[in-house]
């Protein structure tokens, strides 16, 4: 996971080294805003945008980035929660995951998240979620680490 900007939070999964040059070109694209000395900053949506449009092109170039994104964050009281794949898919909603939980986790949030949910109805949901996907992963193999 790694803070973005002012307002937005990244999260990874896949190749360590391909999540590297993802975090070098938001660098690079910070550091341009922020020569601009306007007093605007990216927000998470237009960061989402970038990291599309990124994934995309680089699908395109038969070169695609190994890792799934989450990017999070709040600018100017508007929350805003977005993913995307490798190969530059991405949606924004309430509740994202990526790999196994998109498939199995997704589904229990979908039926049971709303709006007003408290924090502890929040850890059991997520305890929930977990909990399926970790009977997926004993069903696969007869080990964990």
């Amino acid at each position: 996971m790694k803070p973005i900007s002012k307002h937005s939070l990244l999260g990874a999964s896949g190749e360590i080294s391909d999540f590297q040059e993802i975090l070098r070109y938001l660098d690079e694209l910070i550091l341009y805003d922020n020569m601009w000395d306007d007093g605007n900053s990216l927000g998470p949506k237009e960061v989402h945008n970038y990291l599309t449009r990124v994934m995309y092109n680089r699908r395109n170039k038969f070169n695609p980035l190994w890792n799934s994104l989450v990017l999070g964050g709040v600018k100017n009281g508007n929350k805003y929660l977005g993913t995307v794949s490798m190969i530059g898919v991405n949606f924004e909603d309430n509740h994202v995951a990526t790999g196994f939980g998109n498939h199995l986790a997704r589904p229990i949030l979908r039926q049971e998240w709303h709006e007003n949910l408290s924090f502890e109805d929040g850890v059991k949901l997520l305890e929930k979620c977990m909990r399926v996907l970790l009977y997926r992963d004993r069903s696969a193999v007869n080990k964990l680490q």
